[in-house]
């Protein structure tokens, strides 16, 4: 395909990634819903979301790796397939059972991510690689906040069901113009898949998630709990010895030693903490009832779009960091980033009587994730081999993930952990957790500081030939340096 297809191209990634996002946050505020209308448990219902989050999990750098090695075409066109057929089965699912085995093959539509900007470095110009990213990223951070904000009016002027027959129709378009425009990438990776690394790599996030996603339900002190929580120690631990004794490892360790990479997912882990939260508790803050002393009473719609602001913001935040990462440098944004939404959530913890306080905190956070967003991908794929390109950006938006995960179980300890007569939340506990919530993103923003400063004649695009061991021996050598000689 000639380059000047290249918007086609991007066209086609972003509405990939962009309905995947979308898909994250959609069907959050329809859960009651899908409870009545499958006729089932408040506690099975969750595992609507939690079978998407382990799927995702599990398959994004999974799929990252495998694109790496047999083509990211060909494997960004079998995971939109995946997606499509998953949308058709959620939209068409007779019982709950059916709806979460739908939602765990839309999962596999994380790779999307590692997938799209694998692509955009191996077909665009190196001029042209870093704003692109910044753009997929904005679209990508969008998405989840057009899930927010488009599932109550969906709801209620539809049916649950359009949530997914929307994306079925979008998705299918996609796929089509992905087959006949999309060109097959030309860099591949040498090696195979390490099939023992990747599952025990799904073993130990499944053990890690799945209590931190059910813990409230099963309880902290559990049995299954701290059993699944012992098992992961264990397999985390496993997958690293079979991933340094590989001769092709799923996720090459040295990679994510280099000093640009573990510090960005660092900062992804903190940030996803503060962010997912956000996302999970603040449309739950709005909707309680004034009764319970804070709240507004907001249904599902009218919380939806005291939301907005966050979406515009995250997407106008995301599009300029593109045009700035090339004047002030990708850490300087991600640090400004988790700062804002630092500041964003001490804001929220002080005050929240006002609506339009929620309102100005969700275009503070929006403006925040979409420079995180932009950045974070910026300097992962700046600072890797092109051949390792799916696998990093896979595990970065894994270990972000991951972070949410822990962020949104956390504050749900302190939301949840003393309960007024009425069953809801005491003020004090949202105040609290929008605390740890700002402790955290600050926590991101000085994890971002450490990120080292991207030397001259680096450009994230630059295609580095050969296996990148020149690249990975001069980062290591970069580690031991002094930390002035690189900021």
């Amino acid at each position: 395909m000639p380059r000047k297809s290249s918007r086609l191209t991007f066209a086609v990634l972003a509405t990939g990634a962009g309905v995947f996002s979308m898909l994250q946050s959609l069907i959050a505020p329809a859960l009651p819903t899908v409870q009545h209308a499958l006729h089932t448990s408040q506690s099975t219902a969750t595992w609507v979301m939690t079978a998407y989050l382990l799927s995702a999990s599990v398959f994004t750098p999974i799929l990252g790796r495998v694109g790496d090695l047999v083509g990211k075409k060909r494997t960004l066109v079998a995971v939109l397939l995946a997606v499509l057929a998953g949308c058709l089965v959620a939209a068409l699912a007779p019982d709950i059972g059916v709806l979460i085995v739908a939602r765990v093959v839309q999962g596999i539509g994380g790779a999307l991510f590692p997938l799209s900007f694998g692509i955009i470095r191996d077909e665009f110009d190196a001029s042209r690689v870093p704003g692109s990213i910044s753009n997929l990223s904005a679209v990508i951070a969008a998405g989840g906040g057009v899930g927010m904000v488009a599932a109550g009016p969906i709801v209620s002027a539809l049916d649950y069901r359009w949530l997914f027959w929307f994306p079925v129709a979008i998705v299918a378009v996609t796929t089509l113009i992905a087959v006949r425009y999309v060109p097959e990438s030309p860099s591949r990776a040498d090696g195979r898949v390490n099939w023992l690394g990747a599952v025990l790599l799904s073993s130990w996030l499944v053990a890690l998630l799945l209590p931190l996603s059910q813990a409230g339900t099963w309880g902290w002190g559990s049995v299954r709990v701290v059993g699944l929580f012992a098992a992961a120690v264990v397999l985390f631990a496993a997958w690293l010895l079979s991933e340094a004794r590989s001769d092709s490892p799923l996720i090459d360790l040295r990679v994510m030693r280099l000093p640009s990479v573990w510090t960005t997912n660092t900062a992804a882990l903190l940030f996803g903490a503060g962010m997912y939260a956000i996302w999970s508790f603040l449309p739950g803050f709005v909707q309680t009832p004034s009764s319970a002393g804070y709240g507004f009473g907001a249904s599902v719609t009218a919380s939806g779009l005291l939301m907005l602001p966050m979406l515009l913001a995250m997407f106008v935040s995301g599009v300029l960091s593109g045009r700035l990462e090339p004047i002030v440098g990708a850490k300087a944004l991600l640090t400004t980033g988790a700062a804002l939404g630092a500041v964003a959530c001490a804001i929220l913890a002080l005050w929240h009587d006002q609506q339009w306080q929620i309102a100005l905190v969700a275009g503070i956070f929006g403006l925040g994730i979409g420079l995180a967003f932009a950045s974070m991908a910026n300097l992962i794929v700046g600072s890797v081999p092109p051949e390792q390109t799916g696998a990093a950006t896979g595990m970065n938006a894994n270990i972000r993930t991951i972070g949410g995960s822990i962020g949104a179980a956390v504050t749900s300890v302190l939301v949840t952990g003393r309960l007024q007569p009425s069953g809801l939340p005491y003020a004090s506990g949202y105040t609290h957790g929008f605390t740890l919530l700002a402790v955290l993103l600050l926590g991101a923003a000085l994890a971002a500081l450490m990120v080292p400063a991207r030397r001259s004649g680096r450009s994230g695009g630059r295609k580095i030939g050969g296996s990148g061991t020149a690249l990975l021996k001069a980062e290591e050598e970069a580690s031991v340096m002094a930390p002035g000689a690189l900021n």
